[in-house]
Formats: structure tokens, sequence, C-alpha cells
């Protein structure tokens, strides 16, 4: 175990850390989290609907959806080769890379062009969350070809040109090239390259959504990394495209009149996500109400609310989890076994399946437990509240006594030292009265 912890430390964490902060990587990420008010604003539409629904004669703000997370995947296809070409320290042409990757994008989206109504036709759907791995590869690959171009110029560093136009002349055959792509396989060799890139990650969209998939990749990949300090954003991207994806597939069934399947869709790991990955908020109020030692009580009172949102760095880094073996292992437990019975009470029908967008992440779990899943839900997220306080208790109680008897021990060393000053300053004092 020491071998394992210290390679871990030494050099695995390390890497992926480093992973992390590829700018590419990194720029998929930055991408998303800034779209992240588009999905709230969606989120809120939910919410609104629900209410409109007791209230007759109550305004249909569905619009609001529609132009917010209903064009998800255009602001991701504008916001992907931006963030490279700025990354990459190329801010000249990082604007004209974004209007490039929504050019592209929507030409593979396969649009209906009517040449004698002047009109264009796009699938809503495509548009939107079910798009969104199709506008991370256009963006991708728009952010590489203009990137490749970003040290060419047709002009000399001390041109008297302004910049603006130089950046029109040195962006022309980058964005020429991009759009030509885009136009070679949909309108002459009749390739909808947004169905053939469904195609090629449908295999991981179905592992995602298996067992093993899900448990592994959504749950205890989570616990596992994050107890070694290393940042899971890595995989923020792959993440948010399977359950994105997903939870469109599920509307879509819903609207023809079916049965939601994808267990893997947004909004369902708010039954086992309790505090945080790795079901942390019982372990926050063990520490508590529970703890006798001093240190573990004042962590339980400054982690506690932040746990409440679903927050557990505070947690996580304080108590510590991370690298702390006797907390390691029961947030491997439960971050497999919450997603693993939420995958089974999912798949037979014990709780619907998600269908509606609700990203208030940072309410307290049975709320949103409460949106996706009613009452059902509710349970759901109770029985795995529940299993995680039995799982946790067991070696909060070791760590706890540990840290007492630390706390005993450093108190006993200060009340010697203590001693030995008094009884040093007392023989002073002594040997001055002599």
């Amino acid at each position: 175990m020491e071998k394992f912890m210290a390679w871990m430390e030494e050099s695995f964490a390390p890497k992926m850390n480093k992973l992390a902060h590829n700018p590419w990587i990194a720029a998929v990420q930055q991408a998303i989290l800034t779209a992240m008010p588009m999905i709230f604003i969606g989120s809120f539409v939910t919410v609104l609907t629900a209410f409109g629904e007791l209230v007759p004669g109550f305004p249909d703000f569905s619009p609001l959806n529609t132009f917010s997370i209903g064009l998800l995947s255009i602001f991701l296809s504008y916001l992907v080769p931006f963030l490279i070409m700025e990354k990459k320290r190329n801010n000249k042409t990082k604007k004209e890379a974004g209007l490039a990757g929504i050019a592209l994008y929507l030409i593979i989206c396969g649009p209906v062009i009517d040449a004698d109504a002047w009109t264009i036709e796009f699938s809503l759907s495509s548009l939107g969350n079910g798009g969104m791995i199709a506008a991370l590869m256009a963006g991708l690959f728009t952010g590489f070809v203009m990137n490749a171009f970003a040290k060419h110029s047709f002009f000399k560093e001390d041109t008297a040109l302004p910049d603006f136009i130089t950046v029109w002349f040195d962006t022309l055959i980058p964005i020429l090239i991009i759009i030509a792509c885009g136009w070679l396989f949909t309108f002459q060799l009749g390739i909808n390259i947004s169905d053939v890139i469904y195609t090629i990650f449908s295999p991981v969209i179905a592992v995602g959504d298996s067992f093993l998939g899900y448990t592994l990749f959504f749950g205890f990949e989570y616990a596992f990394l994050y107890t070694f300090g290393i940042s899971t954003w890595v995989l923020y991207p792959i993440e948010v495209a399977i359950i994105m994806n997903a939870l469109d597939v599920n509307q879509a069934a819903v609207a023809a009149g079916q049965v939601a399947t994808m267990v893997s869709a947004y909004g369902s790991s708010y039954y086992w996500c309790i505090g945080g990955g790795g079901c942390t908020l019982a372990l926050g109020i063990l520490m508590l109400f529970f703890a006798k030692s001093q240190k573990l009580k004042v962590i339980g009172r400054t982690t506690i609310i932040p746990s409440l949102c679903n927050i557990n760095e505070p947690l996580v880094f304080g108590a510590p989890i991370a690298f702390n073996p006797l907390l390691m292992v029961p947030m491997w437990i439960i971050g497999f076994a919450g997603p693993a019975i939420t995958w089974i009470a999912l798949h037979f029908g014990l709780v619907p399946c998600p269908t509606m967008l609700f990203s208030f992440w940072y309410l307290p779990d049975f709320i949103p437990a409460f949106a996706v899943g009613g009452i059902r839900g509710v349970l759901l997220f109770l029985v795995i509240f529940a299993l995680s306080f039995v799982v946790y208790y067991p070696f909060f109680k070791v760590y706890d006594k540990q840290c007492l008897a630390e706390e005993e021990a450093e108190r006993e060393e200060k009340e010697a030292l203590a001693a030995k000053k008094a009884a040093r300053k007392a023989k002073r004092a002594a040997i001055e009265e002599a």
C-alpha cells in the first residue's frame, strides 16, 4: 500500500494534473464552463414550466430554453477554437477562429437549403445538447487548423498596415480550408459529418451507460482520483458530452411517447453525489456531531455549509481525505456503491431516468433528486445517504480516535514543556534569593 501511495503521489498524480492543464483539454473545459449560464437558464425554464402547470394561463417560457441551452452546441463551436487560440497565445486571430468554428459546425449539421424560398433549416436537436459531441470535434478541428497557420503571415512584422488588415489576409487560407472541408463532405459527398461523429462515439456513449461504465467512470473514478489530489476536470469534457447526449435521447423518447432508458443522463448523479463526489456529506455530519477530537470538530463546523451545497474541496483537503488511507477507502467504497445502486434503480425502472434539465447542483441534494425523480428519486437519495453513513462510520471512528490520541500526546508534550519552564524559572529564582 505504501509503495502504491508513493507511486500515485510522485508519478501518476503529477502527470494527470499536467494533462488537465494541456491547452487543448483546458480549452474544452473552459468552453463548457463558460456556457454554464445558458445551461442554468434552461434549468430556470424547467422550474417555471413545472410551476406553470399549476397556474392556468401561465406564459410559455419554452423559447427561453430554445435560445439558451437549445443553442449550446453553437456556443461551444465558437468558444472551443477561440479558447484554443487564446491558450496557445495566438490572440490576434482567436475571434476569427471562433467564427470559423461556427461556420464549420453549421455546415456539418447537414442543413436543408431551399434556394427558391431563400430558407435554410436546421434540426433544433443538433443545435442543442444533442449536437454537443459534433460541436466539440468541429471546434477542435478549427482550432488545429487556425493554430497551424497562426505563425505564418503575408506581411513583415514592421509593416505599416493596421493589425486588423493583416489578420484579414492571414486568416483567409485557414478559414477557407476549414469551410471547404465542411463543404466537400456535406454538399459534394453527401456525408453528414455530425452523424458520422456520433456513430464513432456511440460505443463510448453505450459504455458510459452500461453498469460498469457508469459506476466506474462517473462515480468511482471521481472518488479514486480525487483522493490523490488529481483534478477530474481532465475527464469533464467526455463526461458532459455523454450525459448531455443521454439527456437529449431521453427527452426525444418521452416526446415520442416512449420510456426514457438512458441512465447516464444529466441529473442522475444527484442521487449519489451527496455533498460532492464520494458522498462526503455524511462524513462532514459525523465530524460535526460525533467527533471527540478537537481537530475533526472544527473541520465539521467549517465544512458543513459547503458540503450541503455539494462543495467538498474543504473537506477532502482539510480532514484530509486526500492521501489519508483511513478515509480514502470508504470514499472509494461509496464512490462505487452509490452509482451502482443508482444504475440498478434507474435501469430497472424503480426510479425514472432523468428527462429534464435541472442544473442547480449547488442546492442540497434532496431538492435536485426530487426535481429529476420525484418522490421515488428522494427515496433513492435517502437510501444512498444512509448507506454513506454506514460506510464512513467505522473509518471515521478509527480516525477520530487517532486524532484524539495525537491531540492528547501534543497536550502532554506542551504540559511537560511548561513544567520544565516553570522548574527552570523556580530554580533561577532560588539562585537569585541565595
